[in-house]
């Protein structure tokens, strides 16, 4: 085939050889406008990384097809929703998005649970629920479900599919939008593309990067960091039935799928359609930064998984244009940005928000907070960062070296700082957290545990230290006012909410005690949910009181946020202030809505200039959070203990 033909012969040869008989007329049309319309990229993408194999124009065709199919199974209502996107294609920045992530098994425990949870997710303010990996799985240690047996298939546990489908429907008219999990990068060894190669099946032994000794992947080792030292050194995993080694980047029983195989990129693609269909307004990508290999490099982030994002994108604007990617990246600042864009992920976590924000309530500094949000937070105007302070991972201190030099601070040292700080092995910490995948060579690590346990709750409850109680509940609530009002969609991890203290009965378990992972993946019961929603009563246990307390915090916010459009799509400037203990930004959109927020990192009285009042012109400020009046012409801001204020003019 001549690859520098016009794509627009390309595309009329395969579409003359595409059927589309089982096509509606309707749906056909649509189809064929599509794919007139994107298929220029596909092919630019496409041929640019698989255009150099005999056989890329028969892959090409049979992805063409692949889309078809996805066109066809994909339900009216959802056709509906695709129109209703593309018209207001920026959703995902309006003011009312709030979106929570949860585990299934800890807050149904069944998807048939979860329709009853409806009503409390309401009440909190979510309009956005990811549910976390929930397809079938390896039983045991599945890595958390992210291990993939089947994409089409429901971890039996957990429900059906056909329940995955209902849940979607009743959370769409509910208002809330689902968001599920593309596991990519990977599959279990039980998948059925992993029995196929182990059957000794050719094809599908070329689905995987597999090796008959360790020649290449001893090459490959010299450049790839570990993922988890802990469990198994290396990236690679000998198969006693194949007699050959396995690309296993994360544990041995999740197989890297290989992607210079463009036969797994269109395998791929009909599970992703598959998921899209299911409902989801949202596909939050796994592992991105790992998907390409290349030779003499540490095969994250190469500039080819970055065109088969935009290639996978490219398919759901022809399938599913209502869906969005979400970007996983936990990796250099740099490096992060780079997958955000309107062709590749429209939304992305914020990983270095959220590292700084907890490097803040240790040193009770912002100067690293402020300085690296001033680089790195600036984004599209049609993306939107999702702002986290927990997940179901663990935290990694993902600063820029640079930027740290450049203000005196050591990075590794900071880092080993920040380490013994949240596993409580530092004097005077407050928190309860537990080291994570730690190094025995260098004695690295990242740090687990719940939102209340790293915030000093634990800690407090255990010694019935009510300053230490309170303190506790004002860090949580200043950690995700500054997610609520900073600018993105704020993702609330579930169990965060009520203030759940750490759960350490993973230790007992054996297929979960080797990942500390599980600390902070925490069940929230009809117990939980029912006293959240009832009404005050004195006959509460301090932690009981604490956990209300943060609830109620957290849900006037969020009403806060969605009754001003200021939260909405506005534009974010991050201040410098003259208080080292201080963090201000300020927001701005197209009808000249200001609002500037303030907030106090220390367990001390700060002060502060009131001319970052200026940001806000001469007008006197209310505050949103409490409704009281400040003076502009005052020359000083006094902010309490862990205290934010939100001005408006």
């Amino acid at each position: 085939m001549n690859y520098a033909a016009d794509s627009h012969v390309c595309l009329d040869r395969i579409m003359a050889n595409t059927d589309l008989s089982m096509l509606t007329k309707k749906d056909a049309a649509l189809f064929t406008r599509r794919v007139n319309a994107h298929f220029g990229d596909l092919f630019d993408k496409y041929t640019t990384i698989y255009g150099h194999q005999f056989d890329c124009y028969f892959h090409l065709q049979q992805l063409i097809n692949v889309l078809r199919d996805g066109v066809k199974n994909r339900k009216p209502a959802l056709k509906k929703l695709d129109n209703l996107r593309l018209k207001s294609p920026n959703w995902y920045k309006d003011e009312n998005q709030v979106g929570m992530a949860l585990y299934v098994d800890l807050a149904g425990p069944t998807l048939k649970d979860l329709h009853t949870r409806i009503p409390y997710y309401k009440a909190l303010g979510i309009t956005y629920l990811h549910l976390m990996p929930l397809y079938d799985s390896p039983k045991g240690d599945s890595d958390g479900g992210y291990a993939v047996s089947d994409y089409r298939k429901v971890n039996p546990s957990l429900g059906t599919i056909s329940e995955l489908e209902s849940l979607a429907i009743a959370l769409q008219k509910e208002g809330i939008n689902l968001v599920l999990d593309f596991v990519f990068n990977h599959t279990s060894d039980e998948h059925h593309w992993a029995k196929e190669a182990l059957a000794g099946n050719k094809q599908f032994q070329n689905y995987y990067y597999l090796f008959n000794d360790r020649t290449v992947p001893d090459q490959f080792e010299h450049t790839l960091r570990e993922i988890f030292p802990q469990v198994r050194r290396g990236s690679f995993t000998f198969n006693e039935h194949m007699q050959k080694w396995v690309w296993t980047t994360f544990n041995s029983f999740q197989w890297d799928l290989n992607y210079s195989n463009p036969e797994v990129f269109n395998a791929i693609t009909g599970e992703m359609l598959f998921l899209a269909n299911i409902g989801c307004a949202a596909l939050r990508l796994d592992a991105l930064a790992f998907i390409w290999k290349e030779m003499g490099t540490d095969c994250e982030n190469q500039d080819k998984a970055h065109l088969l994002i935009q290639a996978f994108n490219t398919c759901l604007q022809i399938v599913a244009p209502a869906v969005v990617f979400k970007s996983e990246a936990i990796v250099h600042p740099d490096e992060v940005v780079k997958y955000i864009g309107k062709n590749e992920c429209q939304l992305s976590y914020n990983p270095l928000l959220m590292a700084l924000l907890w490097n803040s309530l240790a040193t009770r500094k912002t100067r690293l907070l402020t300085r690296s949000m001033q680089k790195s937070f600036s984004i599209s105007d049609e993306c939107t960062w999702v702002n986290y302070v927990r997940c179901h991972d663990d935290i990694g201190w993902t600063f820029d070296d640079n930027i740290a030099n450049e203000l005196g601070i050591n990075p590794q040292d900071h880092r080993f700082f920040l380490n013994q700080f949240f596993t409580g092995r530092f004097e005077g910490s407050f928190a309860n957290g537990v080291p994570f995948a730690e190094n025995p060579s260098n004695g690295d690590c990242r740090v687990c545990g719940s939102l209340a346990s790293l915030c000093g709750l634990e800690g407090a409850l255990d010694t019935n230290d009510q300053q230490g109680i309170e303190d506790a509940i004002n860090r949580m609530l200043l950690m995700y006012g500054i997610t609520f009002s900073i600018g993105g969609i704020p993702l609330l991890y579930s169990s965060d909410e009520l203030a759940k203290l750490n759960d350490y009965d993973y230790l007992n378990d054996p297929s979960k005690r080797h990942d500390d992972r599980w600390v902070n993946r925490i069940a929230v019961t009809q117990e939980d949910t029912e006293l959240a929603l009832s009404e005050p009563s004195s006959q509460l246990t301090a932690e009981q009181d604490a956990s209300l307390q943060v609830f109620r915090g957290l849900q006037n916010m969020l009403a806060i946020r969605r009754n001003n459009p200021i939260f909405g799509a506005s534009r974010t400037t991050i201040l410098d202030t003259d208080n080292q203990h201080c963090f201000a930004y300020v927001r701005e959109n197209d009808s000249g809505e200001k609002l500037l927020a303030i907030c106090n990192f220390s367990e001390q009285t700060q002060r502060t200039s009131s001319d970052l009042l200026g940001t806000l012109g001469n007008k006197n400020s209310t505050d949103l959070l409490t409704g009281n009046s400040l003076n502009n012409d005052e020359p000083i801001i006094s902010l309490a203990p862990f205290q934010q204020l939100w001005l408006k003019q």
